[in-house]
Parts: C-alpha cells; sequence; structure tokens
C-alpha cells in the first residue's frame, strides 16, 4: 500500500493540471476517463459544506450523474454552452493533504476564467481532490470544488468547474 510520503508532487500536479485542461478545452471524453466508477463530483453551496446527503448543493453528481452532465454538454444543444464558453484556469498551491483509506487527499486553489459572447466570469476557490493509485497514475474519486462567494447569488455555470 502506498502512502502520501510514498507520492511524487509532480506526478499529482501532472495529474490535476491534466484534468483543469480537459475541462478546458471541453475534451469530456478525456475528463470522464479520469473517473472511478464510485466518484462523486460535489460543489457546495453556503461554505465548505458539511455533508451533500442532508443540504443543498450546486452539484452533487455521482457517476452516473457525471456521464449525463457531460453526454448534455457533448450535444452542443446545452442552452448555457450555445456557444461553448472559452475557459482557462490557473490551478496553484497543489499539496498532499493525507490520505482516506487507499485515496490521497490533495489539495489546491484556482481561478477560472470564463469568457462569453456578452460577458465575461471569474470564479475562484479550492479544490479538494481524493486521487485513487491506478496502476503508474491515478484515477479522480471525489472532487470537491468551494467556490468563494459560494453563499451569494452566482453566474449560470454551465460548465465543468
Amino acid at each position: 500500500m502506498r502512502t502520501t510520503t510514498d507520492v511524487d508532487i509532480r506526478t499529482i500536479e501532472r495529474f490535476v493540471y491534466e484534468e483543469a485542461r480537459y475541462a478546458d478545452e471541453h475534451d469530456y471524453d478525456a475528463w470522464e476517463a479520469l473517473w472511478t466508477d464510485d466518484a462523486i463530483y460535489w460543489v457546495p453551496v453556503d461554505g465548505e459544506g458539511t455533508d451533500p446527503l442532508t443540504t443543498m448543493s450546486i452539484i452533487f453528481d455521482n457517476r452516473n450523474r457525471i456521464r449525463t452532465r457531460l453526454n448534455q454538454l457533448r450535444t452542443g444543444k446545452r442552452y448555457s454552452q450555445a456557444p461553448r464558453s472559452t475557459l482557462r484556469r490557473i490551478v496553484s498551491n497543489v499539496e498532499v493533504l493525507g490520505s482516506e483509506g487507499e485515496d490521497i487527499v490533495v489539495g489546491a486553489n484556482f481561478i477560472l476564467l470564463e469568457a462569453r459572447e456578452t460577458k465575461n466570469e471569474t470564479l475562484g476557490g479550492r479544490y479538494t481532490y481524493r486521487l485513487r493509485p491506478d496502476g503508474n497514475g491515478f484515477k479522480l474519486a471525489f472532487k470537491k470544488v468551494v467556490l468563494v462567494g459560494n453563499d451569494k447569488p452566482l453566474p449560470s455555470v454551465g460548465f465543468i468547474i
């Protein structure tokens, strides 16, 4: 079994940056391939979020819902993304926070720039990942996105955060 001290931070950073690039470039097939079968993608509302099963969330997707969300985006007919936004995110301060079972818990800060025909938006926040070792790399078992200001009205978010 791997421990957090056995993990090369550069390997983790490469995975995190790759995940961000797939999302920015709307490479939904590659992004979807990163996830485990028991994955959770969670964007809480109103702070850090306590329990997605008992509190409101902006997004709380299991693996099937992730697939459904991506299938909607793939059609090109999702109103909020017609035409698609141009996205670029800066991910920084990547750090290993610990472990949960076999998963490595990683945190990172981000700034996400979205350009639309009529406006630009900037979102920022904190990602928490649970990365599961898979061969020589990782799979994404959990991604939590805590947006700065998530206790206030948010712009339409019809893309991968």
